[in-house]
């Protein structure tokens, strides 16, 4: 009987402290499409991404043309000749594919480009959001745009607009 008794007060101490927590949302979708900063840094972006592209389009062509013309030649070379011309193809290709690794791998350029440009901009919404969450109770935030499983979410505790005009992007 007392365990039975230890369990439901755990069990409505548990029930009545989930209660007091406060929820809300936002959607950071919508929260960056009206931030102009962030529109001018995915612009540099992209026009960054694009420039790179093209270097290592350039250098993949010319592997590829060499590699053709080592084709239409193959019969009239050395053994010397054709071992040249492959490790020539190769360095090109290796050429190409290291320089797409700088631009675009993990750590490349592309990274770190978009890092200086994104994060003063995700850092003071961050800090927006932390600063109506201290203020008005909420002990947890949930970003409605992710995919973090939200079926419903109440457009009364949605403080996207709360967080823009924080940030000086009133709607």
């Amino acid at each position: 009987m007392r365990k039975f008794i230890l369990i439901c007060l755990i069990a409505m101490t548990s029930a009545v402290s989930a209660s007091a927590q406060k929820f809300a949302l936002l959607d950071m979708e919508y929260i960056l499409k009206n931030i102009p900063a962030y529109e001018r840094a995915n612009e540099q972006l992209n026009q960054v991404s694009k420039k790179w592209q093209a270097e290592v389009e350039a250098l993949n062509t010319e592997a590829g043309t060499m590699y053709k013309n080592y084709q239409n030649e193959v019969v009239f070379l050395s053994q010397e000749q054709k071992k040249a011309k492959q490790d020539a193809i190769m360095k090109k290709e290796k050429e190409a594919s290291d320089l797409k690794r700088k631009y675009f791998g993990p750590e490349g350029e592309l990274f770190k480009k978009r890092e200086s440009l994104m994060s003063p901009i995700q850092d003071e919404i961050y800090n927006a959001v932390k600063e109506i969450s201290e203020l008005r109770g909420y002990s947890l935030v949930l970003d409605r745009a992710s995919n973090a499983g939200i079926i419903f979410g109440s457009p009364k505790i949605d403080i996207s607009n709360e967080v823009l005009q924080k940030l000086g992007y009133a709607n």
